[in-house]
């Protein structure tokens, strides 16, 4: 994962929260795509409502601003990505002619020709992505005041794209957000002030400001302001656990001026924090920036007082003219990071299922997040935990989830990821909030008949040697059982079939202490039984893929009654996950 940096984001992110966050605070993103059509997606074209010039100087080379396009892909999601489509992204630059000039850098795949530039790159993927950014500097002989349209399209065999307009204007306000000294380690129930404050450096006034808000699940501004308008849950990329705020303070916002909030916001520490963030941003006010910060999600006024600003010191008075867009949008926007004290209880369950040799069976297995706290590695976009299936002795996966693949018995790397294995790993996403968690359905052939065969569910870190997750407060419960013909189940029983499925509920352990023994479960394609202490692994692929994210030895623990039932034990997991490490 790299630095999260508005630029980094916005060319490097697809659909991470670090895009999303720049998609709220600096206004680049487009608006929602059209449902896609089954066999090409739709990626909606977007970037800020307009870019503001530098002027031409008297003397000296002029100074550029930047223009980032991005593309959205918002009805896919990660298992739809393609990463060979080839696409070009096609600037019209006729209509700032004598205006604006377009140049790009020297690293970039992007080339300028005429009044026309051309960006290629591939992979048509799911959510928020940028491409290589546009340079554009006054035209030598231009006005402050003068102004133009840059058209934006796309193409390509695999996807169609919605066109995007963006104006280009010289001179412009040029609004600061001036970086707030947040207590970053908190506890639930911290209250922290917020004046927020910023300052206008451009060439002209801004007419009205539009302030961002953007938090986490964890952290609430109590005060829904009437001048503000909310969304839950979006827009854009971000996804389910955040709160976007956009208010429209009025106002002329000088030139060389100062302001602050009349009074300061309040940010709250809630029972559901763990990990959160808090985006805050500024930007001149105008119904075109308003639609692009919307970014087609839906939102609702609120009912509370008016949030004003007000001079931090006396500015010098001038009159506000057009607006328009921002001399530098990267400094618009700070980020301030919380760790809050708390937790989250990942609770596995298993299954009981039933059916006579031969036949085919559906489990249902997973885990829940009992909260009290969601858990979203926000900084890193790993993954939160990682679910470990070992299959029951006497029976073979003929389907599992798409996020699920296939390792050895002792959860090392599996090339193979085709044929039946004796154990399965399925990463969580980088989120999972409080109440949320994971279902997964498995295809079980029984091959044999053997009365309470059980196979260990276990919800861990995605690092095998380092399984402990840092949140949860009950590892006991991280563990349950899928149990294949237990007692009073099997062939006639009412309670599973051929092709029955099970009750989804959390399956009762072992009831004898569980003793060290090896990993049961078929190998390849037969079943069989490995003992030992595990098995060491190498590195495979990323959450979600065809490899192992990450693999090492760990000792595995199995049931003496199964063992003695089973001639090989039941494997027991302790799981656990390390705190993604925040990233700096």
């Amino acid at each position: 994962m790299t630095r999260f940096s508005p630029r980094a984001a916005l060319r490097r992110a697809a659909g991470s929260l670090a895009a999303a966050g720049l998609l709220a605070a600096a206004s680049l993103a487009g608006t929602a795509a059209p449902a896609q059509a089954a066999d090409a997606p739709v990626l909606a074209i977007g970037g800020p409502a307009e870019t503001a010039l530098h002027p031409y100087p008297e003397s000296g080379e002029p100074l550029h601003s930047t223009l980032g396009i991005t593309l959205n892909n918002p009805g896919a999601d990660e298992e739809d990505d393609d990463y060979e489509t080839e696409f070009t992204v096609t600037f019209d630059l006729s209509g700032i002619a004598g205006v604006a000039d377009a140049a790009v850098e020297d690293t970039s795949d992007c080339e300028v020709t005429g009044a026309k530039a051309v960006c290629t790159d591939q992979g048509i993927r799911a959510g928020l992505r940028g491409i290589d950014d546009l340079l554009l500097t006054a035209a030598e002989g231009s006005e402050e005041g003068d102004t133009g349209t840059i058209r934006v399209t796309g193409q390509s065999q695999g996807a169609t794209f919605t066109p995007f307009t963006t104006r280009v204007t010289v001179g412009g306000a040029d609004l600061v957000m001036e970086e707030l000294p947040f207590k970053e380690r908190t506890t639930v129930g911290d209250r922290q002030k917020a004046p927020i404050t910023f300052t206008n450096r451009g060439t002209r006034a801004a007419d009205g400001v539009l302030l961002g808000l953007v938090y986490s699940r964890g952290l609430d501004i109590p005060e829904r302001y009437s001048n503000c308008e909310y969304a839950e849950g979006g827009p854009g990329s971000r996804g389910a656990g955040w709160t976007t705020a956009l208010c429209s303070v009025d106002g002329s916002f000088e030139a060389g001026a100062t302001y602050t909030l009349a009074t300061p916001l309040t940010i709250e520490v809630t029972d559901r924090a763990y990990f959160d963030m808090f985006v805050y941003s500024i930007h001149e006010n105008s119904a075109a920036q308003r639609t692009a910060q919307r970014a087609g999600a839906p939102f609702e006024r609120g009912t509370g007082a008016v949030l004003k600003a007000v001079p931090a010191k006396t500015p010098a008075k001038k009159g506000a003219t057009a607006r328009g867009g921002d001399l530098n949008p990267w400094d618009n926007l700070h980020e301030a990071d919380f760790r809050t004290e708390n937790t989250a209880d990942f609770v596995a369950y298993g299954d009981k299922v039933a059916g006579a040799e031969g036949s085919t069976v559906t489990a249902d297995i997973g885990f829940r997040n009992d909260g009290p706290a969601w858990v979203s590695y926000l900084r890193s976009g790993e993954s939160v935990a990682t679910l470990d299936f070992t299959v029951p002795p006497g029976t073979t996966v003929t389907d599992k989830p798409d996020r699920c693949r296939a390792v050895t018995a002792g959860g090392g790397y599996r090339e193979d990821q085709k044929s039946p294995a004796p154990r399965y790993v399925c990463d969580a996403s980088m989120t999972v909030l409080d109440g949320g968690g994971l279902d997964l359905p498995f295809a079980l052939r029984i091959d044999r008949s053997a009365v309470g065969a059980e196979g260990a569910v276990t919800i861990r870190g995605p690092l095998l040697q380092n399984p402990k997750l840092p949140f949860d407060p009950k590892p006991a419960n991280n563990t349950a059982y899928l149990i294949v013909n237990g007692e009073g189940e099997g062939e006639g029983s009412e309670s599973g079939g051929a092709t029955g499925g099970g009750s989804g509920e959390p399956s009762t352990p072992p009831t004898s202490a569980p003793a060290p023994s090896g990993t049961t479960g078929p190998s390849e394609s037969a079943p069989s039984a490995t003992s030992g202490a595990g098995a060491a692994g190498t590195t495979g692929g990323s959450a979600g893929g065809g490899g192992l994210a990450s693999t090492g030895s760990t000792a595995l623990i199995a049931s003496g009654a199964a063992a003695a039932a089973l001639a090989a034990g039941l494997v027991l997991f302790t799981a656990a996950r390390r705190r993604a490490a925040r990233q700096s």
